[in-house]
């Protein structure tokens, strides 16, 4: 895999310990880190405009290759330019493979070794993904960084099932690995033609897999940067953490690491303690149409009849466009009264508490306080709490 690409570069400034500030050059533009990365699964961060997202700080935004395969279609985003033109995103993206999408259809999927073979949650129509076609839809769509395909299972899976997704995964890199160079080679026309492959870090919750998963992805040779996967999907919060520290003494130290699919406050701070750059999760989107919303002091519910009078806003000295405008009380008349502005608000204030956390991080990191900074923010986020 040839990494002669200038557009890609990562420069660590400042280390805390194990958490570091660093800047992650891309095509698209660069990356302060730590960073958390909104998810717009289908080419839209629910509810959020792109302005939105660049008004509350977010750099890099994640889409998902499982769904935009499915509908519109990836061959249709090329033929409009890419992911970037289409949805007026002008900043960084990355692509997840699908793995975890295709993993999760319990019942209508086949695993080979050639691939999956699975049928469609929208229409039931019969697909198949492998390495190979998993590299040309990430290179329609475009993404600066894209994930290779990788095989997922459940948080609490025993140790021969863990082994036999790990040891696949590595097999399926390297198929992943020869597609993508070839791509990058042959299709000059894509509509970001020098991209990053991601490899990803399997193992469940077992630490000798996970060093022979990380082992083995680093005896490939250099990558651009590495995914931490099969981390959040049941297992227990410490199991998770233990599994970071782990990963963290077997990756290099000089490129980006990107913790998938995990987006709680609380897991992003203990996630930077441990090395980790990149955060992506559906949560804050997910929540925030739920009527919960992210504070310092833990999770609340807007729905809470303790915030019929309240005049405050969200969360004191936030800044977004939620808190800077309305109350409490206001933005729970129209959850109450089901009002999809509600939806949008949370959304937004939820969006903009992860990315404000993690500029807050690199500040500390800069600063040589991440130790102290982390340990009280924890303290005081945990110190309440979830409302209901």
């Amino acid at each position: 895999m040839s990494l002669d690409q200038p557009q890609f570069s990562f420069n660590v400034s400042h280390q805390d310990g194990f958490a570091r500030a660093g800047t992650f050059t891309t095509p698209h533009g660069p990356v302060a880190t730590p960073q958390f990365m909104p998810v717009g699964t289908l080419a839209s961060v629910k509810s959020l405009d792109p302005n939105d997202l660049t008004r509350l700080g977010a750099t890099m935004i994640l889409a998902n290759a499982y769904h935009l395969r499915l509908r519109p279609g990836d061959e249709m985003i090329r033929t409009m330019g890419g992911l970037h033109k289409f949805m007026q995103w002008h900043g960084p993206i990355l692509t997840d493979s699908g793995g975890f999408q295709v993993f999760s259809l319990e019942g209508l999927r086949t695993i080979e070794e050639e691939g999956v073979a699975f049928r469609s949650h929208l229409d039931g129509s019969l697909q198949q993904f492998t390495p190979e076609s998993v590299m040309r839809i990430e290179r329609n769509l475009g993404a600066d960084v894209i994930m290779q395909f990788d095989h997922v299972v459940p948080g609490q899976s025993p140790h021969d099932l863990a082994k036999v997704a790990m040891e696949r995964s590595i097999r399926w890199l390297e198929r992943c690995r020869v597609a993508f160079d070839t791509l990058q080679a042959e299709d000059t026309l894509a509509p970001t033609p020098v991209q990053a492959l991601f490899p990803i870090v399997q193992g469940g919750i077992h630490a000798d897999l996970r060093q022979a998963s990380a082992r083995a992805i680093r005896n490939t040779g250099d990558w651009v940067g590495y995914g931490i996967g099969g981390l959040s999907v049941g297992e227990a919060k410490p199991d998770m953490y233990a599994m970071l520290d782990v990963v963290n003494t077997e990756l290099p130290t000089d490129k980006p690491r990107y913790l998938m699919g995990v987006g709680f406050p609380e897991d992003l701070v203990e996630g930077v303690a441990r090395g980790v750059d990149l955060f992506d999760c559906v949560a804050p989107t997910r929540m925030g149409r739920t009527g919960a919303f992210f504070t310092s002091t833990g999770r609340k519910n807007i729905k809470n009849a303790q915030w019929r009078l309240d005049p405050s806003p969200l969360e004191e000295g936030c800044t977004c466009a939620a808190c800077t405008r309305f109350s409490k009380a206001y933005i729970r008349h129209l959850f109450v009264a089901e009002e999809i502005l509600g939806l949008r608000l949370l959304s937004l204030h939820n969006v903009h508490f992860l990315v404000a956390l993690m500029r807050d991080a690199r500040a500390a990191v800069q600063g040589g306080t991440f130790s102290g900074w982390s340990r009280d923010w924890l303290a005081r986020y945990h110190s309440s709490k979830l409302s209901s």
